[in-house]
């Protein structure tokens, strides 16, 4: 155990203190915090956070002490959620910190969008293309896990919080939610370590195998409190009640049973990112999780709400202000060939003209249609169209996006992980197709209170057979130009062979699930759906990939320092289970077939 002095402005911004070698974030500002105080920060070691004695009940004057004690570490775990989804220094998401942590590489990754310029200039680094292996850009989804860690470790391992069970339990939930993503993003972590807040060099590195399993573990051992706590005395749910709906955000309106439902969705989840390489234990997993209970309405969904919490979704700063994202020409290709209602009001039509030098016939002016860009293009430098033409590029619509929330876990997702799940003829509660149209009546962008855009051109949509004939044209570079390789209608079709089925859902679930980006490549990786065109120049990254092939993972951050270069040859590599490369395929992402 240590203990030293600090501000109380200082730990609160405490994610932000061991990131500075690995992300470029902002210095904290003295205006962060609304009050200064000083507070004495222990560290414990227990080894115990994942301990839940959720059956004992602690005295009233125990509980009390607890609470008060654990003021502190709550508004710490309330900073954790905000930094899930780009917020950093207690504040709420911000577009520089959503920018590291998604917009600079995985959403390009996943298809999503493109960097249209190379961030050459005034930035201490640059990204000439998609795949560009810069540390500086890549370490930023670690930089955002490092601040959800520094605020619920504490309190997974501070011994008041053994008389709040529950408490206890949905901050083991919220770590693991972040863990789970980003070892998805890299691979091996040193998750254990992390857990029981071990503050010193050497770490040992966890393999993929090893924290899925534990993570599993973990979210039965929450689901088990959460279900118990109906049973406490009421004087005791008022208290935790009390504290949940104060410092958990992640839901309109926050409850100890919305928790539960999150764990099994995410138990769900990830059963269906094994099923290559552990196919019994993911029909294991997953059968569990929907037998506990998951996610079945949009208010038992978890997110950021800006309307509720009061700020803009960060994606508007990012491509309205600083134009430092654009539309995937893949994903351009994919909605106009099923005629998504996306095409209609998500992304704006070019906002500048778009002359092409030696074929004037591909030029277009300004406001003409939706076009993209295609991943691994080479950028110019500049932000702005007078000297970089190709900011002119589709960009997101600021009017959806300003309040649209940023999901932890959605309705539509749960929903097209059942209907998978059915197609594997798990028991899932429904048949595949049932599932895969409830998907897509809930796969809209905006809060479920403003979707009438969306909802009014379901019909239409839902009854396509077949996929429009599209071919993107870059009106910059008619070498860019390809033909779309959408090729499915809509339309459930139980003639379709079961490859084809599963196309369908992925590609719908893919659309669902923008702009999250992290599930969306983690469901490329495993599935090979939706079909995107082949990522130019992915030889510009570290070397080993060739042409045609999807990056499989961004290699460990922070290598570039002595004591974690260490840990990576110590344990790293070995937990990996293969080079340290964007070619290296995780645990569970294996080279076979989906059948």
């Amino acid at each position: 155990m240590k203990s030293q002095i600090l501000t109380l402005a200082s730990l609160l911004a405490a994610g932000t203190m061991s990131l500075q070698s690995c992300l470029d974030y902002d210095t904290p500002a003295s205006n962060v915090t609304k009050s200064e105080g000083i507070v004495e920060r222990v560290t414990y070691n227990s080894g115990k956070a994942d301990s839940i004695l959720y059956t004992k009940l602690a005295s009233r004057a125990s509980v009390d002490s607890s609470l008060n004690k654990l003021t502190l570490n709550f508004g710490q775990m309330l900073t954790a959620q905000y930094a899930m989804r780009g917020g950093k220094e207690g504040a709420f998401p911000g577009a520089h910190a959503y920018q590291y942590q998604f917009t600079m590489c995985i959403d390009n990754y996943a298809g999503y969008s493109v960097l249209p310029h190379n961030f050459s200039s005034g930035t201490g680094g640059s990204m000439s293309s998609t795949y560009d292996d810069n540390p500086k850009y890549t370490s930023g989804a670690n930089g955002s896990y490092g601040i959800v860690r520094n605020g619920v470790v504490p309190l997974l391992n501070h011994p008041a919080v053994d008389s709040v069970p529950e408490l206890k339990a949905a901050a083991l939930l919220l770590f693991n939610y972040a863990s789970q993503e980003v070892t998805d993003v890299y691979g091996p972590i040193t998750y254990q370590d992390y857990k029981r807040q071990k503050e010193d060099f050497p770490y040992t590195y966890n393999s993929v195998h090893d924290i899925y399993h534990s993570i599993v573990e973990n979210l039965d051992t929450i689901n088990a409190c959460f279900k118990h706590y109906p049973t406490k005395p009421e004087w005791y749910r008022n208290k935790v009640d009390s504290v949940v709906k104060k410092y958990i955000s992640i839901a309109k309106a926050p409850s100890i049973e919305n928790l539960r439902l999150l764990a099994n969705s995410l138990k769900l989840r990830m059963a269906m990112h094994i099923v290559k390489v552990s196919p019994d234990t993911a029909k294991l997993w997953a059968e569990a999780a929907i037998k506990e209970g998951v996610i079945t309405s949009h208010e038992e969904e978890a997110a950021l709400y800006p309307s509720v919490l009061g700020f803009t979704n960060p994606l508007v700063e990012i491509s309205e202000s600083w134009s430092d994202t654009r539309l995937n020409a893949s994903f351009e290709s994919l909605l106009m060939s099923l005629n998504h209602p996306y095409i209609n009001y998500i992304f704006r039509k070019n906002s500048g003209d778009l002359n092409n030098p030696t074929d004037p016939s591909l030029s277009l002016p300004s406001g003409s249609r939706i076009v993209g860009l295609r991943a691994g293009t080479y950028m110019s430098e500049g932000q702005s169209y007078d000297v970089n033409t190709r900011i002119a590029y589709s960009r997101i619509d600021k009017r959806p996006f300003a309040q649209a929330p940023l999901y932890i876990m959605k309705l539509a997702e749960v929903q097209f992980l059942r209907a998978e799940g059915a197609l594997r003829g798990w028991d899932m509660g429904g048949t595949a197709e049932s599932f895969y149209n409830a998907g897509i009546d809930n796969a809209f962008l905006d809060d479920p209170s403003n979707n009438s855009r969306y909802t009014s051109r379901l019909e239409a949509y839902k009854a396509q057979k077949e996929a429009t004939a599209y071919t993107y044209v870059d009106p910059l570079d008619a070498a860019n130009n390809a033909e779309s390789v959408t090729k499915i209608g809509v339309a459930w079709n139980a003639a379709d062979s079961k490859e084809t089925m599963l196309e369908k859902i992925i590609t719908q679930k893919y659309i669902a699930l923008y702009p999250y980006s992290y599930e969306a490549w983690t469901e490329a990786r495993r599935t090979g759906y939706p079909k995107m065109f082949p990522v130019l120049n992915v030889d510009d990254g570290d070397g080993s990939l060739k042409p045609g092939d999807l990056i499989r993972r961004i290699p460990f951050p922070g290598r570039s320092e002595a004591s974690v270069a260490a840990d990576i040859a110590t344990s790293g590599l070995k937990a990996l289970g293969g080079e340290d490369v964007q070619a290296t395929r995780l645990w569970w992402d294996k080279n076979q077939a989906n059948f």
